[in-house]
């Protein structure tokens, strides 16, 4: 692999001691994992966090060897993660991301839609202006993965009907896409809804 390409971060976990692993969507690639050496250190830590965009670099040798990926920040979500409702969204949206798509399929209609997204829960004057858009990525990541469409919230659905389909899709999320990972990835959106319902 010989990839450089604008990326999202959706999920990074320690590997050893200093390294970490990586998981980036990109638009071209799809959903691709990297090492990064240095990645838990004081540098690269604010580099990882889930959502941030990035300029991403991997290389390997070979198909079958985890690439070494080099990053380097264009966006940060960093402000956002002291809000406890931007922050689960934020949270939500990347692993779902890192959860259910397959690695090295491209999905740039996912790329583009959860671009929109951070940047909607992040610059929307309140989370009303962000929910319909992330029902919608939940819709679209359904329907990329080939398990049908989702009814669309329509512009001026309050928020109990926001709500109502939030949980309706819930099922559908933890039945197909999420079988595998219902507990720990379904509890980044159990956390959501938690959150959501001290607004309604």
């Amino acid at each position: 692999m010989n990839l450089r390409a604008p990326a999202i971060v959706c999920a990074s976990r320690p590997h050893g001691e200093t390294a970490a692993i990586v998981r980036l969507l990109t638009a071209e690639d799809g959903l691709v994992a990297g090492y990064v050496a240095g990645g838990r250190g004081r540098q690269l830590r604010p580099v990882l966090i889930p959502g941030n965009l990035v300029e991403a670099e991997l290389r390997s040798r070979s198909d079958s060897q985890l690439p070494f990926a080099r990053l380097e920040l264009v966006a940060s979500r960093g402000p956002w993660l002291t809000e406890p409702l931007p922050a689960a969204a934020i949270g939500w949206a990347c692993a779902l991301t890192a959860a259910a798509l397959p690695e090295r399929h491209p999905y740039p209609a996912l790329f583009a839609a959860l671009c929109a997204l951070l940047e909607a829960v992040c610059h929307a004057p309140s989370a009303r202006g962000w929910v319909p858009g992330l029902l919608r990525y939940e819709a679209l990541v359904l329907r990329e993965l080939g398990y049908g469409n989702m009814p669309i919230p329509p512009e001026d659905a309050g928020m109990t009907a926001l709500l109502a389909q939030f949980d309706a899709q819930a099922g559908v999320l933890s039945r197909y896409p999420l079988a595998e990972r219902r507990g720990d990835v379904m509890g980044a959106r159990a956390m959501l809804r938690e959150r959501l319902a001290r607004i309604d």
